[in-house]
């Protein structure tokens, strides 16, 4: 599983759409398994139907006035029709719709429609398989619900996929290996967590939900470590691993998560950066409370409730952010 990531307006979709064959880029080229599907400069543009590709739309896009059994097997019409009844059946039991297949996409639930969606594009047998942000027509409940789901089905599919969002937790969950696309173009590639945790510069920490990225300037290297000064506040000190191949210029990249605030006359401990500062805004969000503090920089936390209870963390309260070494992730800034 693939996932394309970045916001709204990235190209996700338009990347996807051009593999389908449903838009026809200006230039370029497009391969998959040693066919050319489509090559500007050689006139060559194979339709659709011919690049045996399954799409999963967003809204799933059944058919209302079918039943199930029809939806599933309406890209099956080549067939005889035993061997199309045959593959309904293999495509039910192995979605788990069997019991669905007489009803109409009114009577179904949202992860039913799910799945018979995904069962209408696998049964084809598409070489690879396009999903369009397949969670997004759900409410949160049923979308956290679903992710597992629909990870277990793809697993046993056992074909290449290529899936959009622009959710992070859907495409940790989802993703083998992650693309972000910012601007129309690829940023980045690699696997999904190594993505998320080593963005290659500040616009992808952004993009992949690192919510502290400040533009800082390198003053020194030591074992091993930089000292780096958040521009706009020299008091505000960072010291992180040295990655190497950074120079003056730097953007200093910390997830809200690795940051720990204690009250400020508290004990010693081995984190290298102490950012002494108060809190200045507290936001809910479900079990956990998102905490600005303003260390001369305005610096985000994520806690848990109890901790924000214990800390009596509100505006005005004076606390330190803790965050060890190795959690400040240095960038170079990227050229304009």
């Amino acid at each position: 599983m693939t996932v394309l990531f970045g916001p709204s307006g990235s190209g996700k979709t338009t990347l996807l759409r051009a593999l389908a064959g449903l838009d026809r880029p200006e230039s370029g080229s497009i391969a998959y398994g040693g066919s050319v599907w489509f090559d500007h400069a050689r006139g060559v543009e194979l339709p659709p139907q011919d690049r045996h590709v399954g799409l999963l739309f967003q809204d799933y896009a059944l058919f209302p006035h079918l039943s199930v059994a029809s939806n599933v097997g309406y890209g099956l019409h080549r067939l005889a029709r035993g061997d199309r009844e045959a593959r309904v059946s293999e495509m039910a039991e192995r979605f788990g719709i069997t019991s669905l297949l007489a009803r109409r996409p009114a009577e179904l639930s949202s992860g039913q429609r799910q799945r018979v969606a995904l069962a209408r594009a696998m049964a084809p047998r598409p070489g690879l398989l396009l999903l369009d942000e397949p969670l997004s027509a759900l409410d949160a409940p049923a979308r956290e619900g679903l992710r597992a789901e629909l990870r277990r089905m793809l697993e046993a599919a056992a074909v290449p996929a290529i899936l959009v969002t622009h959710d992070r937790v859907e495409a940790l969950a989802l993703g083998d290996r992650l693309a972000v696309l910012l601007d129309g173009s690829i940023r980045q590639f690699g696997p999904v967590h190594e993505v998320f945790s080593t963005p290659v510069d500040a616009d992808v920490a952004r993009v992949v939900g690192t919510e502290n990225v400040f533009p800082s300037r390198l003053v020194r290297r030591e074992d091993g470590l930089v000292v780096l000064h958040a521009a706009g506040s020299p008091g505000a000190e960072l010291v992180a691993v040295d990655p190497g191949g950074v120079e003056e210029e730097v953007y200093a990249c910390i997830r809200a998560e690795e940051v720990v605030l204690e009250p400020q006359e508290g004990p010693e401990t081995s984190a290298q950066n102490r950012l002494a500062g108060v809190v200045a805004r507290r936001q809910e969000e479900g079990p956990l409370v998102r905490i600005t503090v303003d260390c001369g920089v305005p610096l985000i936390a994520l806690v848990t409730r109890g901790s924000a209870r214990r800390l009596d963390l509100g505006p005005g309260c004076p606390v330190v952010a803790l965050v060890k070494a190795q959690s400040v992730r240095v960038v170079p800034r990227r050229a304009r």
